[in-house]
């Protein structure tokens, strides 16, 4: 029996045990969407195709599938780079399925035609533009196969719509098989041995844990492994969570804009194990000079980030979990008490004292507090900006995939979109979404999806009136020169809000934290909470 090529693009995805989408439609993609109707799929309409494709990474991060979104052609289609971008820059599992113009209209520059697959190329493990409608079937499950494996990250279909319209004997591979693409998942048994003896050797031995330790699943043997030796753990952005905030071995993020101790300790070792991280400038800025004083072990499944950015002494492709665990079998335990020693004076010597403004609430009490409330299985998804950093450095994060952000790209308003796609995949959970008020206003527009879908995400507004990172820059590099960095005359978030038929409340000081938290997570109802900040308040 014949169907269309719509038709078996549906039923690929059901093959794929795909249980929810996120898209927007438009004239190219209709003929998807009409087979749609006749599916167990759950659509998510978002707002804007952008928040399309945050919600599919948010719904991937903690789902542990590859996100779906959709789009028309396009505006549509371009509408999505953001989202796939920052998808790329961050190793999350995603198919984005664009609709294309006719395969006879191509190159033609006619009506919502873009070269979508050229755009993307830069920033998509792959992407395919179906000319054969005998070649979808196989193309979305190499697409699922190459986002989820290796090293994940987005892939691209674009469907022209005479595609989707045209028939065919639907039959769908049972096995991949793409020649050139064979992801390394086990580490080589000499160097993981080369390892060991390094570690046993270190006096200071340190590891940086990356976004690439969680989405391997070896936070767990990392840990283990940590404890074994007593190594203590220093994490990137994308890697808090990795290990417990609260673990006696975890000194913080480092980075430029990550605390004392963390960085104190990767300046001070004698041994940088860096397990799934890409070395990026804000996390080791000045990795050559780390590099001319330690040695450097880096784990990681893509051989084309070892020793990218860094100069790497031992070097070992593979999944961090499977290199971990052998790691774990072979190694002995450290005398590394001195050091630790040390690292925890550095903590004590450089604690950061909150402080107490009239008028204002300071966030990193605030976020402080809301995560002694918050339970193991929430999470906290932020935005871009100080509200980021401040959430980074004072959330107690305590499981893997419990703090969710964009670190590679640093993408402004993904927060928002992501905590609607952290939701639909759990919602069971407390999802809490930080944002400040510049880049809250960048996705703003869900709202509408919250609404529609009935999600209870929780949303907490850190309002400084400013577009405070940039400020604070200018502050410090170009003498106070400001320029275009106010947000004076934003709008009443409170009263946004309660259009949307959302409860809200808005608070000015530290006194007024604790009941305000206590409303703000009574129930699992959506609500949005604003905090005046401190213009002048520091990131770090």
């Amino acid at each position: 029996m014949k169907i269309t090529g719509a038709q078996a693009l549906v039923k690929a995805l059901e093959l794929e045990n795909v249980t929810t989408i996120f898209g927007y439609p438009g004239a190219a993609i209709c003929p998807f969407y009409d087979a749609l109707l006749d599916s167990d799929i759950n659509h998510v309409l978002t707002r804007h195709e952008q928040g399309a494709a945050h919600a599919a990474s948010g719904y991937s991060r903690v789902t542990g599938k590859t996100g779906v979104c959709v789009a028309t052609s396009g505006p549509g289609a371009t509408n999505l780079i953001t989202g796939i971008a920052t998808a790329y820059s961050d190793s999350i599992p995603m198919v984005a399925i664009t609709g294309q113009v006719s395969l006879d209209l191509i190159g033609r520059d006619v009506f919502q035609e873009v070269d979508i697959t050229g755009a993307t190329e830069p920033f998509c493990k792959h992407n395919y533009l179906v000319k054969n409608i005998k070649d979808l079937p196989r193309i979305v499950k190499e697409a699922f196969h190459i986002a989820s494996t290796g090293r994940p990250g987005p892939v691209l279909i674009d469907v022209p719509v005479d595609i989707q319209t045209d028939e065919l004997d639907f039959i769908y591979p049972h096995e991949v098989d793409i020649k050139g693409y064979k992801p390394n998942y086990k580490g080589h048994p000499q160097q993981i041995r080369r390892i060991a003896e390094a570690i046993t050797s270190s006096q200071r031995p340190i590891i940086c844990a990356g976004g690439g330790v969680i989405s391997a699943k070896a936070s767990e043997v990392m840990t283990r492994l940590a404890e074994k030796c007593q190594i203590p753990v220093v994490t990137t952005l994308m890697g808090i969570g990795s290990i417990p905030v609260e673990h006696p071995l975890n000194f913080g993020m480092l980075g430029s804009h990550g605390v004392y101790a963390a960085n104190y300790a990767v300046h001070n070792t004698d041994l940088l194990i860096i397990i799934g991280a890409r070395v990026g400038d804000r996390a080791l800025g000045t990795a050559g000079k780390i590099a001319e004083k330690a040695g450097i072990i880096h784990i990681d499944i893509d051989p084309a980030e070892i020793g990218k950015n860094v100069s790497t002494t031992i070097p070992v492709v593979g999944d961090a979990g499977l290199i971990l665990e052998d790691l774990y079998k072979s190694i002995q335990k450290c005398n590394t008490l001195q050091w630790l020693e040390s690292l925890q004076q550095a903590v004590k010597k450089n604690k950061v004292e909150l402080t107490e403004k009239n008028n204002y609430v300071n966030p990193k009490k605030l976020i402080a507090e809301l995560s002694k409330r918050l339970n193991d299985d929430a999470i906290v998804v932020t935005e871009v900006g100080q509200n980021q950093i401040w959430a980074a450095n004072n959330f107690i994060a305590r499981t893997p995939g419990s703090f969710i952000t964009s670190g590679g790209l640093g993408t402004m308003g993904y927060g928002l979109p992501a905590g609607i796609g952290v939701k639909t995949g759990k919602p069971g959970s407390t999802v809490v979404v930080i944002g400040g008020d510049g880049s809250f206003q960048m996705s703003m527009p869900e709202l509408g999806t919250i609404k529609q879908n009935r999600l209870g995400v929780k949303i907490l507004i850190l309002n400084n009136s400013r577009l405070g990172m940039v400020r604070e820059m200018q502050k410090n590099k170009y003498k106070k020169r400001y320029s275009q960095v106010f947000l004076d005359d934003n709008p009443d978030f409170v009263k946004i809000a309660e259009a949307y038929g959302f409860k809200s409340k808005r608070i000015s000081c530290n006194s007024q934290i604790d009941s305000a938290l206590d409303s703000f997570l009574d129930d699992d109802n959506a609500y949005l909470l604003e905090c005046i900040v401190d213009p002048e308040e520091e990131t770090v």
